[in-house]
C-alpha cells in the first residue's frame, strides 16, 4: 500500500485532498523499531514527529533514581512527539517501542512549510494537541487527587468505553500499567485481587470483565473506597 493511502486512514489527516496527501507522502520516511528499542531520549533534538503505523509505543520520564513513569501509550494511527513541530526544542521525554513497530517520521521544517499552504492540516494538528492536553489534565488529576484504586477503576472504565464492551484485554502488561498509574506492581496486584474479591470485576490473566460498573464508577469518582 502506498504511503498516501495509509495516511488517508489516519485521523490527523482527515479532510486533506488527494494532492495534499501526496505532498505529505513526499516528505515522510518510514522507520521500523524492534520491541524495546529506544526511538528518542529526553533531551534529543526535536527534529520532527512520528505517526505510528503498526505496533505500540510508550512515552515516559525517568526519575533521578531511574524509576519510570509512563505518560502515554500510543497505538496505530496516533501521532507522538508532535510538540516538536511547534517548539523546535528537544524532546521532553523518552519513547520506546513496546512491540515491533513501524512509524512514519515527518521532519519538522518540511511539515511547517506544508502547514503554511494547508490550513486544514494546521487545524487537525491543533485538535490532536488539544486532545493530548485533555489527557494530560486527566492524568494529573488522577495522580494528584485519586488514590490508586480510583486510578485503576478510571482506567478500566476508559478501556471499556474505548472497546464498547464490558469484557476486554489489557493492552499492556500489569507492570507497565502500574507505571502508568503511578504505583508499583505489588500494590496493583493487591488492588486487582480486591476488585475481584469484592465483585467489581472478574480477571483471567490479561482479560478483564466488568461486573459492577456502577461500583467502579463510584470508586473512580471517590464516592466509594475499596475495603
Amino acid at each position: 500500500m502506498q504511503s498516501s493511502e495509509i495516511l488517508k486512514r489516519i485521523p490527523l489527516f482527515n479532510g486533506l485532498t488527494e494532492q495534499q496527501l501526496l505532498d505529505l507522502a513526499e516528505i515522510i520516511s518510514e522507520r521500523s523499531f524492534k520491541k524495546g528499542e529506544n526511538i528518542f531520549a529526553e533531551g534529543d533534538e526535536g527534529v520532527g514527529f512520528y505517526i505510528l503505523a503498526e505496533g505500540q509505543v510508550k512515552i515516559y520520564k525517568l526519575s533521578v533514581e531511574g524509576k519510570e513513569q509512563i505518560l502515554h501509550i500510543f497505538g496505530p494511527g496516533e501521532p507522538f512527539a508532535e510538540a516538536a513541530v511547534f517548539t523546535g526544542r528537544s524532546f521532553p521525554a523518552y519513547a520506546d517501542a513496546m512491540q515491533n513497530s513501524r512509524a512514519f517520521f515527518i521532519p519538522r521544517q518540511a511539515f511547517v512549510d506544508l502547514i503554511k499552504s494547508n490550513p486544514s492540516l494546521a487545524m487537525n494538528m491543533l485538535g490532536a494537541l488539544s486532545m493530548r492536553l485533555k489527557k494530560f489534565a486527566g492524568m494529573i488529576e488522577a495522580l494528584s487527587l485519586k488514590e490508586v484504586p480510583g486510578r485503576l477503576a478510571s482506567h478500566l472504565l476508559l478501556l471499556s468505553d474505548q472497546e464498547g464492551v464490558n469484557e476486554f484485554p489489557l493492552n499492556i502488561s500489569k507492570s507497565q500499567l502500574a507505571s502508568l498509574l503511578g504505583t508499583i506492581p505489588e500494590t496493583l496486584s493487591r488492588i486487582f485481587n480486591k476488585l475481584n474479591g469484592n465483585g467489581y470485576i472478574e480477571s483471567n490473566g490479561p482479560r478483564i470483565k466488568i461486573i459492577d460498573r456502577e461500583g467502579l464508577e463510584a470508586l473512580a469518582s471517590g464516592e466509594e473506597k475499596l475495603s
